[in-house]
C-alpha cells in the first residue's frame, strides 16, 4: 500500500506527467490533493497498471479527491521550450486549476521549478511510493490516452489507438512512409526502425 502523502498534516498536491517520451501529441500533467485517509489496494504507478484498472482508478480518484486538475501542453509549445520545460509547465497549469491552493507540492521525478510561493519536493519514482503522485499519474495517463484515441481516426496509419504516440516500430515506420502530422513534435528525431536479419 502506498503512503498517501509526504506530509499528511498539509494539503499536499501530487504531480505527475504523461507523454514525455512520445513522438506525437501533447504532454499531459495532473495535480491531485487526496484526503489523508485515502487508500486503494490497486493504486500504483500508471505504467504498472493495466488499462481497465487505470480507468477504474480514474473514476475513484475523481470522486474522492479533495481537488484535482489535468492540463496539457501542445506539440508546438513543446518544440519551442523543450519537453522538460513543457512537462513542468503542464504541471504548473494543473496546479493553477486546483480549486484549493495546496500547501505543498510533491513531484514525480528529479526536476521541477517552484510553483508560486509553494514549497515542493521531487521524488524519483514517486508514482510508486506516494498515492497522491500515483493518482496524478493515473489521471495524466488516462486523459492523454483518451486524447490520442480521439486523434486516431484522422490519422489511422500512425496507430495512435495502440501506441498513443510513443515511438513504436509501426509508428516510426508510418512517419518515414507518410511524413509527420500537425500533432507530431518536430524537435523529436525519428530514427528508422532497426532491421532484424531473417537468417
Amino acid at each position: 500500500m502506498l503512503q498517501t502523502s509526504l506530509h499528511p498534516h498539509l494539503l499536499e498536491a501530487g504531480c505527475d506527467e504523461a507523454g514525455r517520451g512520445c513522438l506525437a501529441g501533447p504532454v499531459f500533467a495532473a495535480a491531485v490533493i487526496l484526503p489523508s485517509t485515502f487508500e486503494h489496494p490497486l493504486l500504483n504507478d500508471s505504467k504498472k497498471i493495466a488499462e481497465p484498472t487505470r480507468i477504474l482508478l480514474k473514476e475513484i480518484i475523481e470522486k474522492e479527491a479533495i481537488s484535482y486538475a489535468v492540463e496539457m501542453v501542445l506539440p508546438k509549445e513543446i518544440d519551442k521550450i523543450n519537453i522538460l520545460n513543457a512537462s513542468i509547465l503542464a504541471m504548473h497549469l494543473a496546479l493553477s486549476k486546483l480549486k484549493i491552493k495546496p500547501e505543498f507540492v510533491l513531484v514525480d521525478g528529479n526536476r521541477f521549478k517552484q510553483y508560486r510561493d509553494i514549497s515542493h519536493q521531487c521524488i524519483v519514482k514517486g508514482d510508486g511510493k506516494y498515492a497522491n503522485i500515483a493518482a496524478a499519474s493515473i489521471l495524466a495517463k488516462t486523459y492523454r490516452d483518451e486524447y490520442m484515441m480521439k486523434m486516431h481516426p484522422q490519422f489511422p496509419y500512425y496507430n495512435w489507438n495502440q501506441n498513443k504516440g510513443y515511438p513504436t516500430v509501426k509508428h516510426r515506420q508510418a512517419i518515414l512512409k507518410y511524413g509527420s502530422s500537425k500533432h507530431h513534435r518536430m524537435s523529436f528525431q525519428v530514427s528508422p526502425p532497426k532491421l532484424t536479419s531473417l537468417f
